[in-house]
């Protein structure tokens, strides 16, 4: 089990125990804070953050910035990659493709699974992830599919 995963299910059914924990994601990888996430939900093969729309995170529009949902895409598959890579492999962001696909108008939501949900865990080799974003009316406004590198350790 991941160190992220051990820490969230030590404090996600504590007293602000998400939002602590939201707070020392962003301490270990300081540029997601930019977006002020809180983690709702994190196991294995699923993860999912929720962003507010407010100041620090609009475009030019006043809607929430196509940059600012990469960014809660990459947190939300990176840290369920992390939950669901076993402790013998490791695994880093190899490159990511997105569509923009409504405008941002609300608070959003970012759901993180695997593409393929039975990977086999051997030699080096992608591991894909999908990222659905939501608005509070529940419309996919972003979509993403990230590739993970997964190797074992040296």
């Amino acid at each position: 089990m991941s160190q992220a995963l051990k820490i969230w299910n030590t404090l996600v059914n504590k007293p602000a125990g998400k939002w602590t924990f939201s707070k020392l994601i962003c301490l270990k990888a300081p540029y997601f804070s930019s977006i002020s996430p809180v983690f709702e939900t994190l196991r294995a093969n699923y993860c999912e953050i929720k962003i507010k729309k407010q100041r620090s995170v609009l475009n030019h529009i006043g809607t929430v910035h196509a940059i600012a949902m990469c960014n809660m895409a990459e947190l939300a598959g990176g840290t369920m990659t992390d939950a669901t890579v076993p402790s013998t492999h490791r695994w880093i962001p190899k490159g990511m493709t997105v569509e923009y696909l409504k405008k941002a108008e609300t608070d959003l939501i970012a759901i993180a699974t695997p593409v393929e949900p039975n990977f086999q865990w051997n030699q080096g080799r992608d591991y894909l992830v999908n990222v659905e974003v939501k608005d509070l009316h529940q419309n996919t406004v972003f979509k993403a599919v990230i590739t993970m590198w997964v190797s074992a350790q040296k």
